[in-house]
């Protein structure tokens, strides 16, 4: 990896330069290489050139496309059927349409978004500690804080360049093939679906870096990391539904409006997970006839057109959802710049 001095050399050097004709002026130079812009670009190119970042590229563009695959082999039968009142949405069942042999790319990403998340940030700080370079790299007049939040934010840009490119191919391939323009309510739907897949990659992004900052191995932390995320992919349902189970009472002895608890408390629990937040959120957003994230009743149910939803309202609905995944970065964003400012770096 080129060390990270080499984008700072000539910018606070102080060395007397000799001006041509022509030349812009120094402050113009200097106005137009900050600090902090230099550090992102530098962490854009090391994530580009790393072979990690090229392997999950290739396997989240090869799902995609699989995926795609699947979704435009069942379009037609999908937008026939007149008992799903989203089947008007064309676009939208491009990202949810299936036939069974593969899930829709909204279920991929939340496990590939997570893995993402952690290859990006793992060795955020601990690599370029252990490689030396940080002391070489805060030695220049730039805030340590910088540096943190350049790694944060290059990741993110990237994170969000791929989705964003991948939902415009998605949509062109779309036009090419169907012929059918993309509504106005559709476009946004699926623009909020990227900002909240975004939003989700940073999630296990700051975590990630937190970890970083906290473990001085990258493999420590690389480990670390990938254990909460099989936790709470795989072992923490089980763990739910077996102290949900142990305090309850058998629901085949229950009124009804006990099981409508029963219900509402292990999808509250189960909502302390992150991908089951992202899954709800995105089912939510890309399925407009959703209504609730939670059992109805049937006196609730009484009445109800089966219509679908503006995009304000099902905004509105997946809000809670949006605002966990937020507050979760957050957390873990502020615990990382919390133990970098105070972390000792020339030991």
């Amino acid at each position: 990896m080129e060390s990270p001095v080499v984008y700072f050399k000539d910018l606070f050097s102080g060395r007397p330069r000799i001006k041509k004709a022509g030349d812009p002026s120094v402050s113009d130079i200097t106005s137009r290489q900050r600090p902090f812009g230099v550090m992102v670009r530098k962490e854009v190119a090391d994530h580009i050139r790393s072979w990690r970042f090229i392997v999950l590229l290739i396997l989240i563009v090869l799902t995609f496309v699989g995926a795609m695959y699947v979704s435009l082999s069942n379009l037609k039968a999908a937008v026939s059927n007149e008992n799903d009142p989203d089947r008007l949405f064309l676009y939208l069942k491009l990202l949810t349409a299936t036939d069974g042999s593969l899930p829709p790319f909204h279920i991929f990403m939340s496990f590939l978004g997570a893995l993402l998340g952690i290859s990006l940030g793992f060795d955020a700080i601990n690599a370029e500690r252990n490689n030396g370079t940080l002391i070489r790299l805060l030695a220049q007049p730039v805030y340590r804080d910088n540096l943190l939040l350049a790694k944060f934010l290059s990741a993110l840009v990237i994170v969000a360049v791929l989705f964003l490119s991948l939902s415009l191919l998605m949509i062109g391939g779309g036009l090419i093939i169907t012929g059918v323009r993309i509504e106005g309510a559709e476009f946004f739907r699926i623009l909020a679906f990227v900002i909240l897949t975004v939003l989700y990659v940073g999630f296990w992004l700051s975590l990630a870096i937190l970890l970083s900052v906290k473990f001085r191995q990258a493999t420590t932390s690389a480990l670390t990391a990938i254990g909460i995320w099989l936790f709470f992919t795989i072992f923490y349902r089980i763990v739910v539904n077996m102290i949900v189970r142990s305090v309850f009472p058998d629901p085949n002895f229950m009124t009804q409006g006990d099981i409508v608890f029963y219900n509402n408390v292990i999808l509250d629990l189960l909502r302390l997970a992150p991908s089951q937040l992202y899954t709800d959120a995105t089912t939510t957003l890309l399925m407009p006839s959703v209504r609730s994230l939670g059992p109805l009743t049937m006196e609730q149910m009484a009445g109800a057109i089966p219509s679908p939803l503006s995009v304000r309202e099902s905004i509105l609905i997946v809000w809670p959802q949006v605002s966990g995944l937020l507050a979760a970065t957050a957390v873990c964003f502020a615990l990382a710049y919390f133990w970098f400012m105070r972390r000792e770096i020339r030991t």
